[in-house]
């Protein structure tokens, strides 16, 4: 197991000898693009990370889960992962921050903070990859793209409370 990477590096090298491929050339070329590419896509992750800053600032997140914890309470999703549900979408550090909040709050072990935890694995950072992705080949998204998206979302979100309640009660 610890060769993989050596064993990479070597087959990469010999493959460019083999096609005289000028390594060290197409190194910087790579470099040089990506770099760009990494400049062109600052606006859109500065506009990202201030809005996701803003929402969850605000209490945004917090005055929505509240107006819902009574309807997903009664569909057995407990109310203690609702800001988590609709950050997630939206922003992997934040959700993070919202994972990490709740299970000082609840146990890692309780029906919540299993349900967080399969949430958190089950689902993506929807915008931020539709944004960063579309951002750097320069088109703008179908709709299709969203309603997929979320769809697939929405589904990690039920499922999770679902998933946990199977194994482990």
């Amino acid at each position: 197991m610890q060769m993989i990477v050596p064993v990479i590096i070597l087959l990469t090298m010999t493959a460019a000898k083999i096609k005289k491929v000028d390594i060290a050339e197409s190194f910087c070329e790579g470099a040089r693009d990506n770099l760009i590419l990494a400049f062109e896509l600052c606006p859109m992750l500065i506009f990202l990370m201030t809005a996701v800053s803003m929402f969850t600032g605000s209490g945004a997140a917090d005055h929505i889960s509240s107006a819902a914890a009574p309807l997903t309470e009664r569909l057995g999703f407990p109310k203690e992962c609702l800001p988590l549900a609709l950050v997630r979408p939206i922003s992997g550090s934040a959700s993070l921050s919202l994972l990490d909040k709740l299970l000082s709050e609840v146990s890692p072990d309780s029906f919540a903070g299993r349900t967080a935890s399969v949430m958190m694995g089950a689902t993506e950072t929807t915008l931020y990859t539709i944004t960063l992705y579309y951002s750097s080949v320069k088109t703008r998204p179908d709709p299709k793209v969203f309603v997929c998206s979320f769809a697939a979302d929405i589904t990690g979100f039920i499922f999770a409370p679902l998933i946990v309640r199977l194994f482990f009660k």
